[in-house]
């Protein structure tokens, strides 16, 4: 016979007082939990919207970032007339050479220096990125020395406002439209003119990276082997999507922090609601006695218990829960130890998220409550009653 679940909720109900307490601090405990996890899939989810997997990114062999790549004028024009990639609306290949580079700026605030990625881009790289839109302001015009800037590096960075002239090289360019890249990586960078940023970089007669639309997924691996293994060219292909999953590695230490913190003030929580189901229990003996009289059994007595404290567990959880969910609107940003420059990315507290941290805090509810629990299924009736 199982012991009612109203009998629970009306003492919990009752001792409001050590309710709330116990409740808030698994709370803390899973809003901990839930910010940090939400800041390392905030950084994956930039990275993993950046790949297209029609997208070849073809470089030098063996680099890890873009910037690292050097491919000259020559290679270029070899790939751009290689069978497989699709063509505009103007009949001509969606090919495009980009030029990656990185200035050091300062930061709005604090006013610290911090790298950022600077792209210079022909206008084939639209086609292949619709999710780059400009959305205030114009689009910068090739051969001019201007730029536009994602909206989030104009809020995080000083001095890159419409109508400012940011010095990147030896010049000044002038910020002339703010885009937006749908959360993508591309999001933390400053888009311009190739041919303007080779120059102000002397970076003339080569590009970092080139850019390839293949027609479809076979057409694209069929396009990688060729670029591989034509003796001219000496070159490494990925799609965008493999060369941005690469790129994830820069969570694994946010996500490995996050669980040891999560681990450990777990343990702290763990403990202050067993304490708080040991105080139920010793405040409770006449209850105890009473239902083992009406014939509930020891095992009914475990179960009312555990689930007394995975009931305030999840009471806790859901607070957490509401704690972290407005981080979903703030922007942060961490240094890619790959490019060295900083990105740019929205805390991520998804449903997924909120419901792992939710079986998080059930858990912990069910590991504070089970030894209390068994204490008190052991206690003699007689030993109870004796205490009325």
């Amino acid at each position: 016979m199982i012991i009612p679940l109203q009998y629970n909720v009306r003492y919990l109900r009752t001792r409001w007082t050590g309710t709330l307490i116990t409740a808030i601090t698994f709370g803390l405990v899973v809003a901990v939990f839930v910010i940090v996890m939400a800041l390392a899939q905030g950084l994956d989810r930039a990275f993993v919207k950046s790949g297209d997997p029609l997208n070849l990114l073809v470089m030098r062999p063996g680099v890890q970032a873009e910037m690292q790549s050097s491919i000259s004028i020559e290679r270029y024009q070899i790939i751009r007339n290689l069978s497989g990639i699709a063509k505009g609306a103007d009949g001509e290949p969606i090919v495009a050479p980009e030029v990656v580079l990185v200035v050091n700026k300062l930061k709005r605030g604090d006013g610290k220096p911090s790298n950022l990625q600077i792209r210079g881009v022909q206008m084939k790289a639209f086609e292949m990125r619709p999710q780059v839109q400009v959305v205030e302001g114009r689009m910068f015009e090739p051969g001019m020395r201007e730029v536009i800037v994602s909206r989030l590096v104009a809020k995080r960075f000083a001095g890159f406002n419409l109508g400012d002239t940011p010095k990147l090289g030896r010049g000044e360019f002038t910020v002339v439209g703010y885009f937006e890249a749908g959360g993508s990586a591309y999001d933390s960078e400053v888009w311009g003119d190739c041919s303007e940023f080779q120059e102000e970089f002397d970076r003339q007669g080569a590009y970092n990276t080139v850019v390839a639309r293949a027609t479809d997924p076979a057409a694209a691996a069929s396009l990688a082997s060729v670029i591989e293994e034509d003796p001219r060219l000496k070159l490494e292909a990925k799609t965008e999507a493999d060369y941005y999953g690469e790129q994830t590695q820069a969570s694994v230490p946010l996500k490995a922090f996050g669980t040891f913190l999560a681990v450990v003030m777990s343990i702290g929580a763990c403990f202050a609601g067993m304490n708080t189901m040991y105080g139920n229990v010793a405040s409770r003996v006449k209850e105890i006695g009473t239902l083992r009289v009406l014939g509930y059994t020891p095992f009914s007595i475990i179960l009312c218990f555990v689930f007394e404290s995975t009931l305030l567990a999840l009471i806790g959880g859901v607070f957490g829960c509401i704690i972290a969910l407005p981080m979903n609107w703030v922007t942060t940003g961490t240094a890619n130890m790959q490019t060295f420059s900083e990105v740019v990315f929205n805390f991520a507290v998804t449903p997924p998220l909120m419901g792992i941290a939710l079986v998080f805090a059930v858990i912990m509810g069910l590991v504070g409550g089970l030894l209390p629990a068994i204490s008190a299924a052991r206690k003699p009736i007689i030993e109870c009653l004796s205490n009325v």
